[in-house]
């Protein structure tokens, strides 16, 4: 392995059936007043919102609800959930949610005691500034009810800024804004919908390939990476033919975790211009994150191939079990990606930016709103970044 790096994650992770049996103990480490943050009402249409309630009050927790996070949470709301946490003086934020509750609880937590003069927005996603030393962050507990992001367990934040067409990423330094704990009993994302499901395994994978494609030394961080991927296509499948498969949801959920928890980025320059151009989309659409990241993966890739054609065809081989016999290293390249499409298409991904509502028109804009990362195998031009998108289309 080749760079320097030092590895800390300071989030408990609780997993299991049983897993809710801890959150009361797990609150009482923390204050009385708790913010509750969650999204559009499904936690109490099937019963997960009862059992977090009742362990707050066994735990005699005064709560405070915040409901209504939206899938890409806005600046707006961030504001809102400010007000709510400083007039409550909250002493945890609890997300019961999928990645978007979570990201939304770091950002409140990391922007509710700044001075009152301080916008969070530019102070931390465009400025990308950390929390002074001094600063107070509201530790952020969470309850995992949809996986996809990583956000149970790692530092970093997404908030929209529909004004400016903005959708960024805050993946912080600070320690303090991992959460402290988190549950993850994988029942809890039986009755979430097919599309859903489909957009979080994408979002897994994806994370794990914006860090594998990158960097040319033997690291042990990329037979991590590939083993991740094996289990989460064997475990995606299972989970799309019964979406009631324990040892399916527990695998997926499982390996969400470990994708974004910057364990495989160790020894790593990473890329993450697939979540660039699919947050450009999501920040002009709207759309699931997870599909919007289907939709340009492939284009992208396709494009990126030949300046990192040894690890694709790695890819083709140890992660698709493709034979190199009778294949140069850039035909074999070539099959991990078509059989990475094939899976894309098997499990229900989107795969055009047109279905989510982008149109020819929009290019210069969406090019306008995509960040260009270095850590890849090629730095995109403007024109490469509008001929993925086109192709994405």
């Amino acid at each position: 392995m080749l760079g320097n790096f030092s590895y800390h994650n300071p989030t408990k992770l609780i997993f299991g059936k049983d897993a809710m049996g801890t959150l009361v103990g797990e609150l009482a480490d923390y204050g009385k007043n708790v913010q509750l943050v969650y999204g559009g009402g499904s936690i109490k249409r099937n019963g997960i919102y009862e059992q977090v309630v009742a362990a707050l009050e066994m735990a005699g927790k005064t709560v405070v609800e915040d409901a209504g996070v939206m899938p890409n949470p806005t600046v707006e709301k961030l504001r809102e959930g400010v007000c709510i946490a400083r007039e409550n003086r909250v002493d945890l934020i609890l997300a019961v949610g999928g990645g978007s509750c979570i990201d939304y609880a770091k950002a409140v937590a990391v922007s509710a005691n700044l001075p009152a003069d301080v916008d969070p927005w530019q102070k931390y996603w465009v400025d990308f500034d950390e929390p002074a030393a001094d600063l107070d962050v509201i530790p952020v507990g969470s309850v995992l009810t949809m996986v996809g992001t990583g956000s149970e367990m790692n530092c970093g934040s997404v908030i929209t800024n529909h004004e400016t067409k903005m959708k960024v990423g805050h993946v912080f330094a600070d320690a303090r804004v991992f959460p402290k704990f988190a549950v993850l009993n994988p029942e809890f994302t039986f009755t979430l919908p097919k599309y859903q499901m489909v957009a979080g395994i994408f979002d897994i994978m994806n994370h794990i390939t914006e860090q594998y494609f990158s960097g040319e030394d033997d690291n042990t961080s990329d037979y991590l990476s590939e083993g991740l991927m094996r289990s989460l296509v064997t475990a995606s499948r299972a989970a799309v033919a019964n979406p009631e498969d324990y040892e399916a949801r527990s695998n997926i959920m499982w390996c969400a975790t470990w994708a974004l928890n910057t364990l495989v980025a160790c020894g790593k320059s990473t890329d993450w211009e697939v979540h660039m151009l699919g947050q450009a989309v999501g920040a002009h659409t709207d759309a699931t994150h997870g599909m919007t990241l289907a939709a340009v993966a492939l284009p992208y890739y396709r494009l990126v191939m030949p300046y990192g054609v040894e690890k694709f065809a790695r890819f083709a081989t140890n992660v698709w079990g493709i034979s190199p016999e009778g294949r140069t290293t850039e035909e074999l390249a070539s099959a991990g990606l078509d059989a990475m499409e094939a899976w894309m298409r098997e499990i229900g991904c989107v795969m055009s930016i047109s279905e989510l509502g982008a149109t020819e028109d929009m290019l210069e804009d969406l090019a306008d709103s995509t960040l260009v990362m270095q850590g890849g195998y090629h730095v995109l031009t403007r024109d490469e970044i509008i001929s993925v998108l086109r192709a994405s289309l």
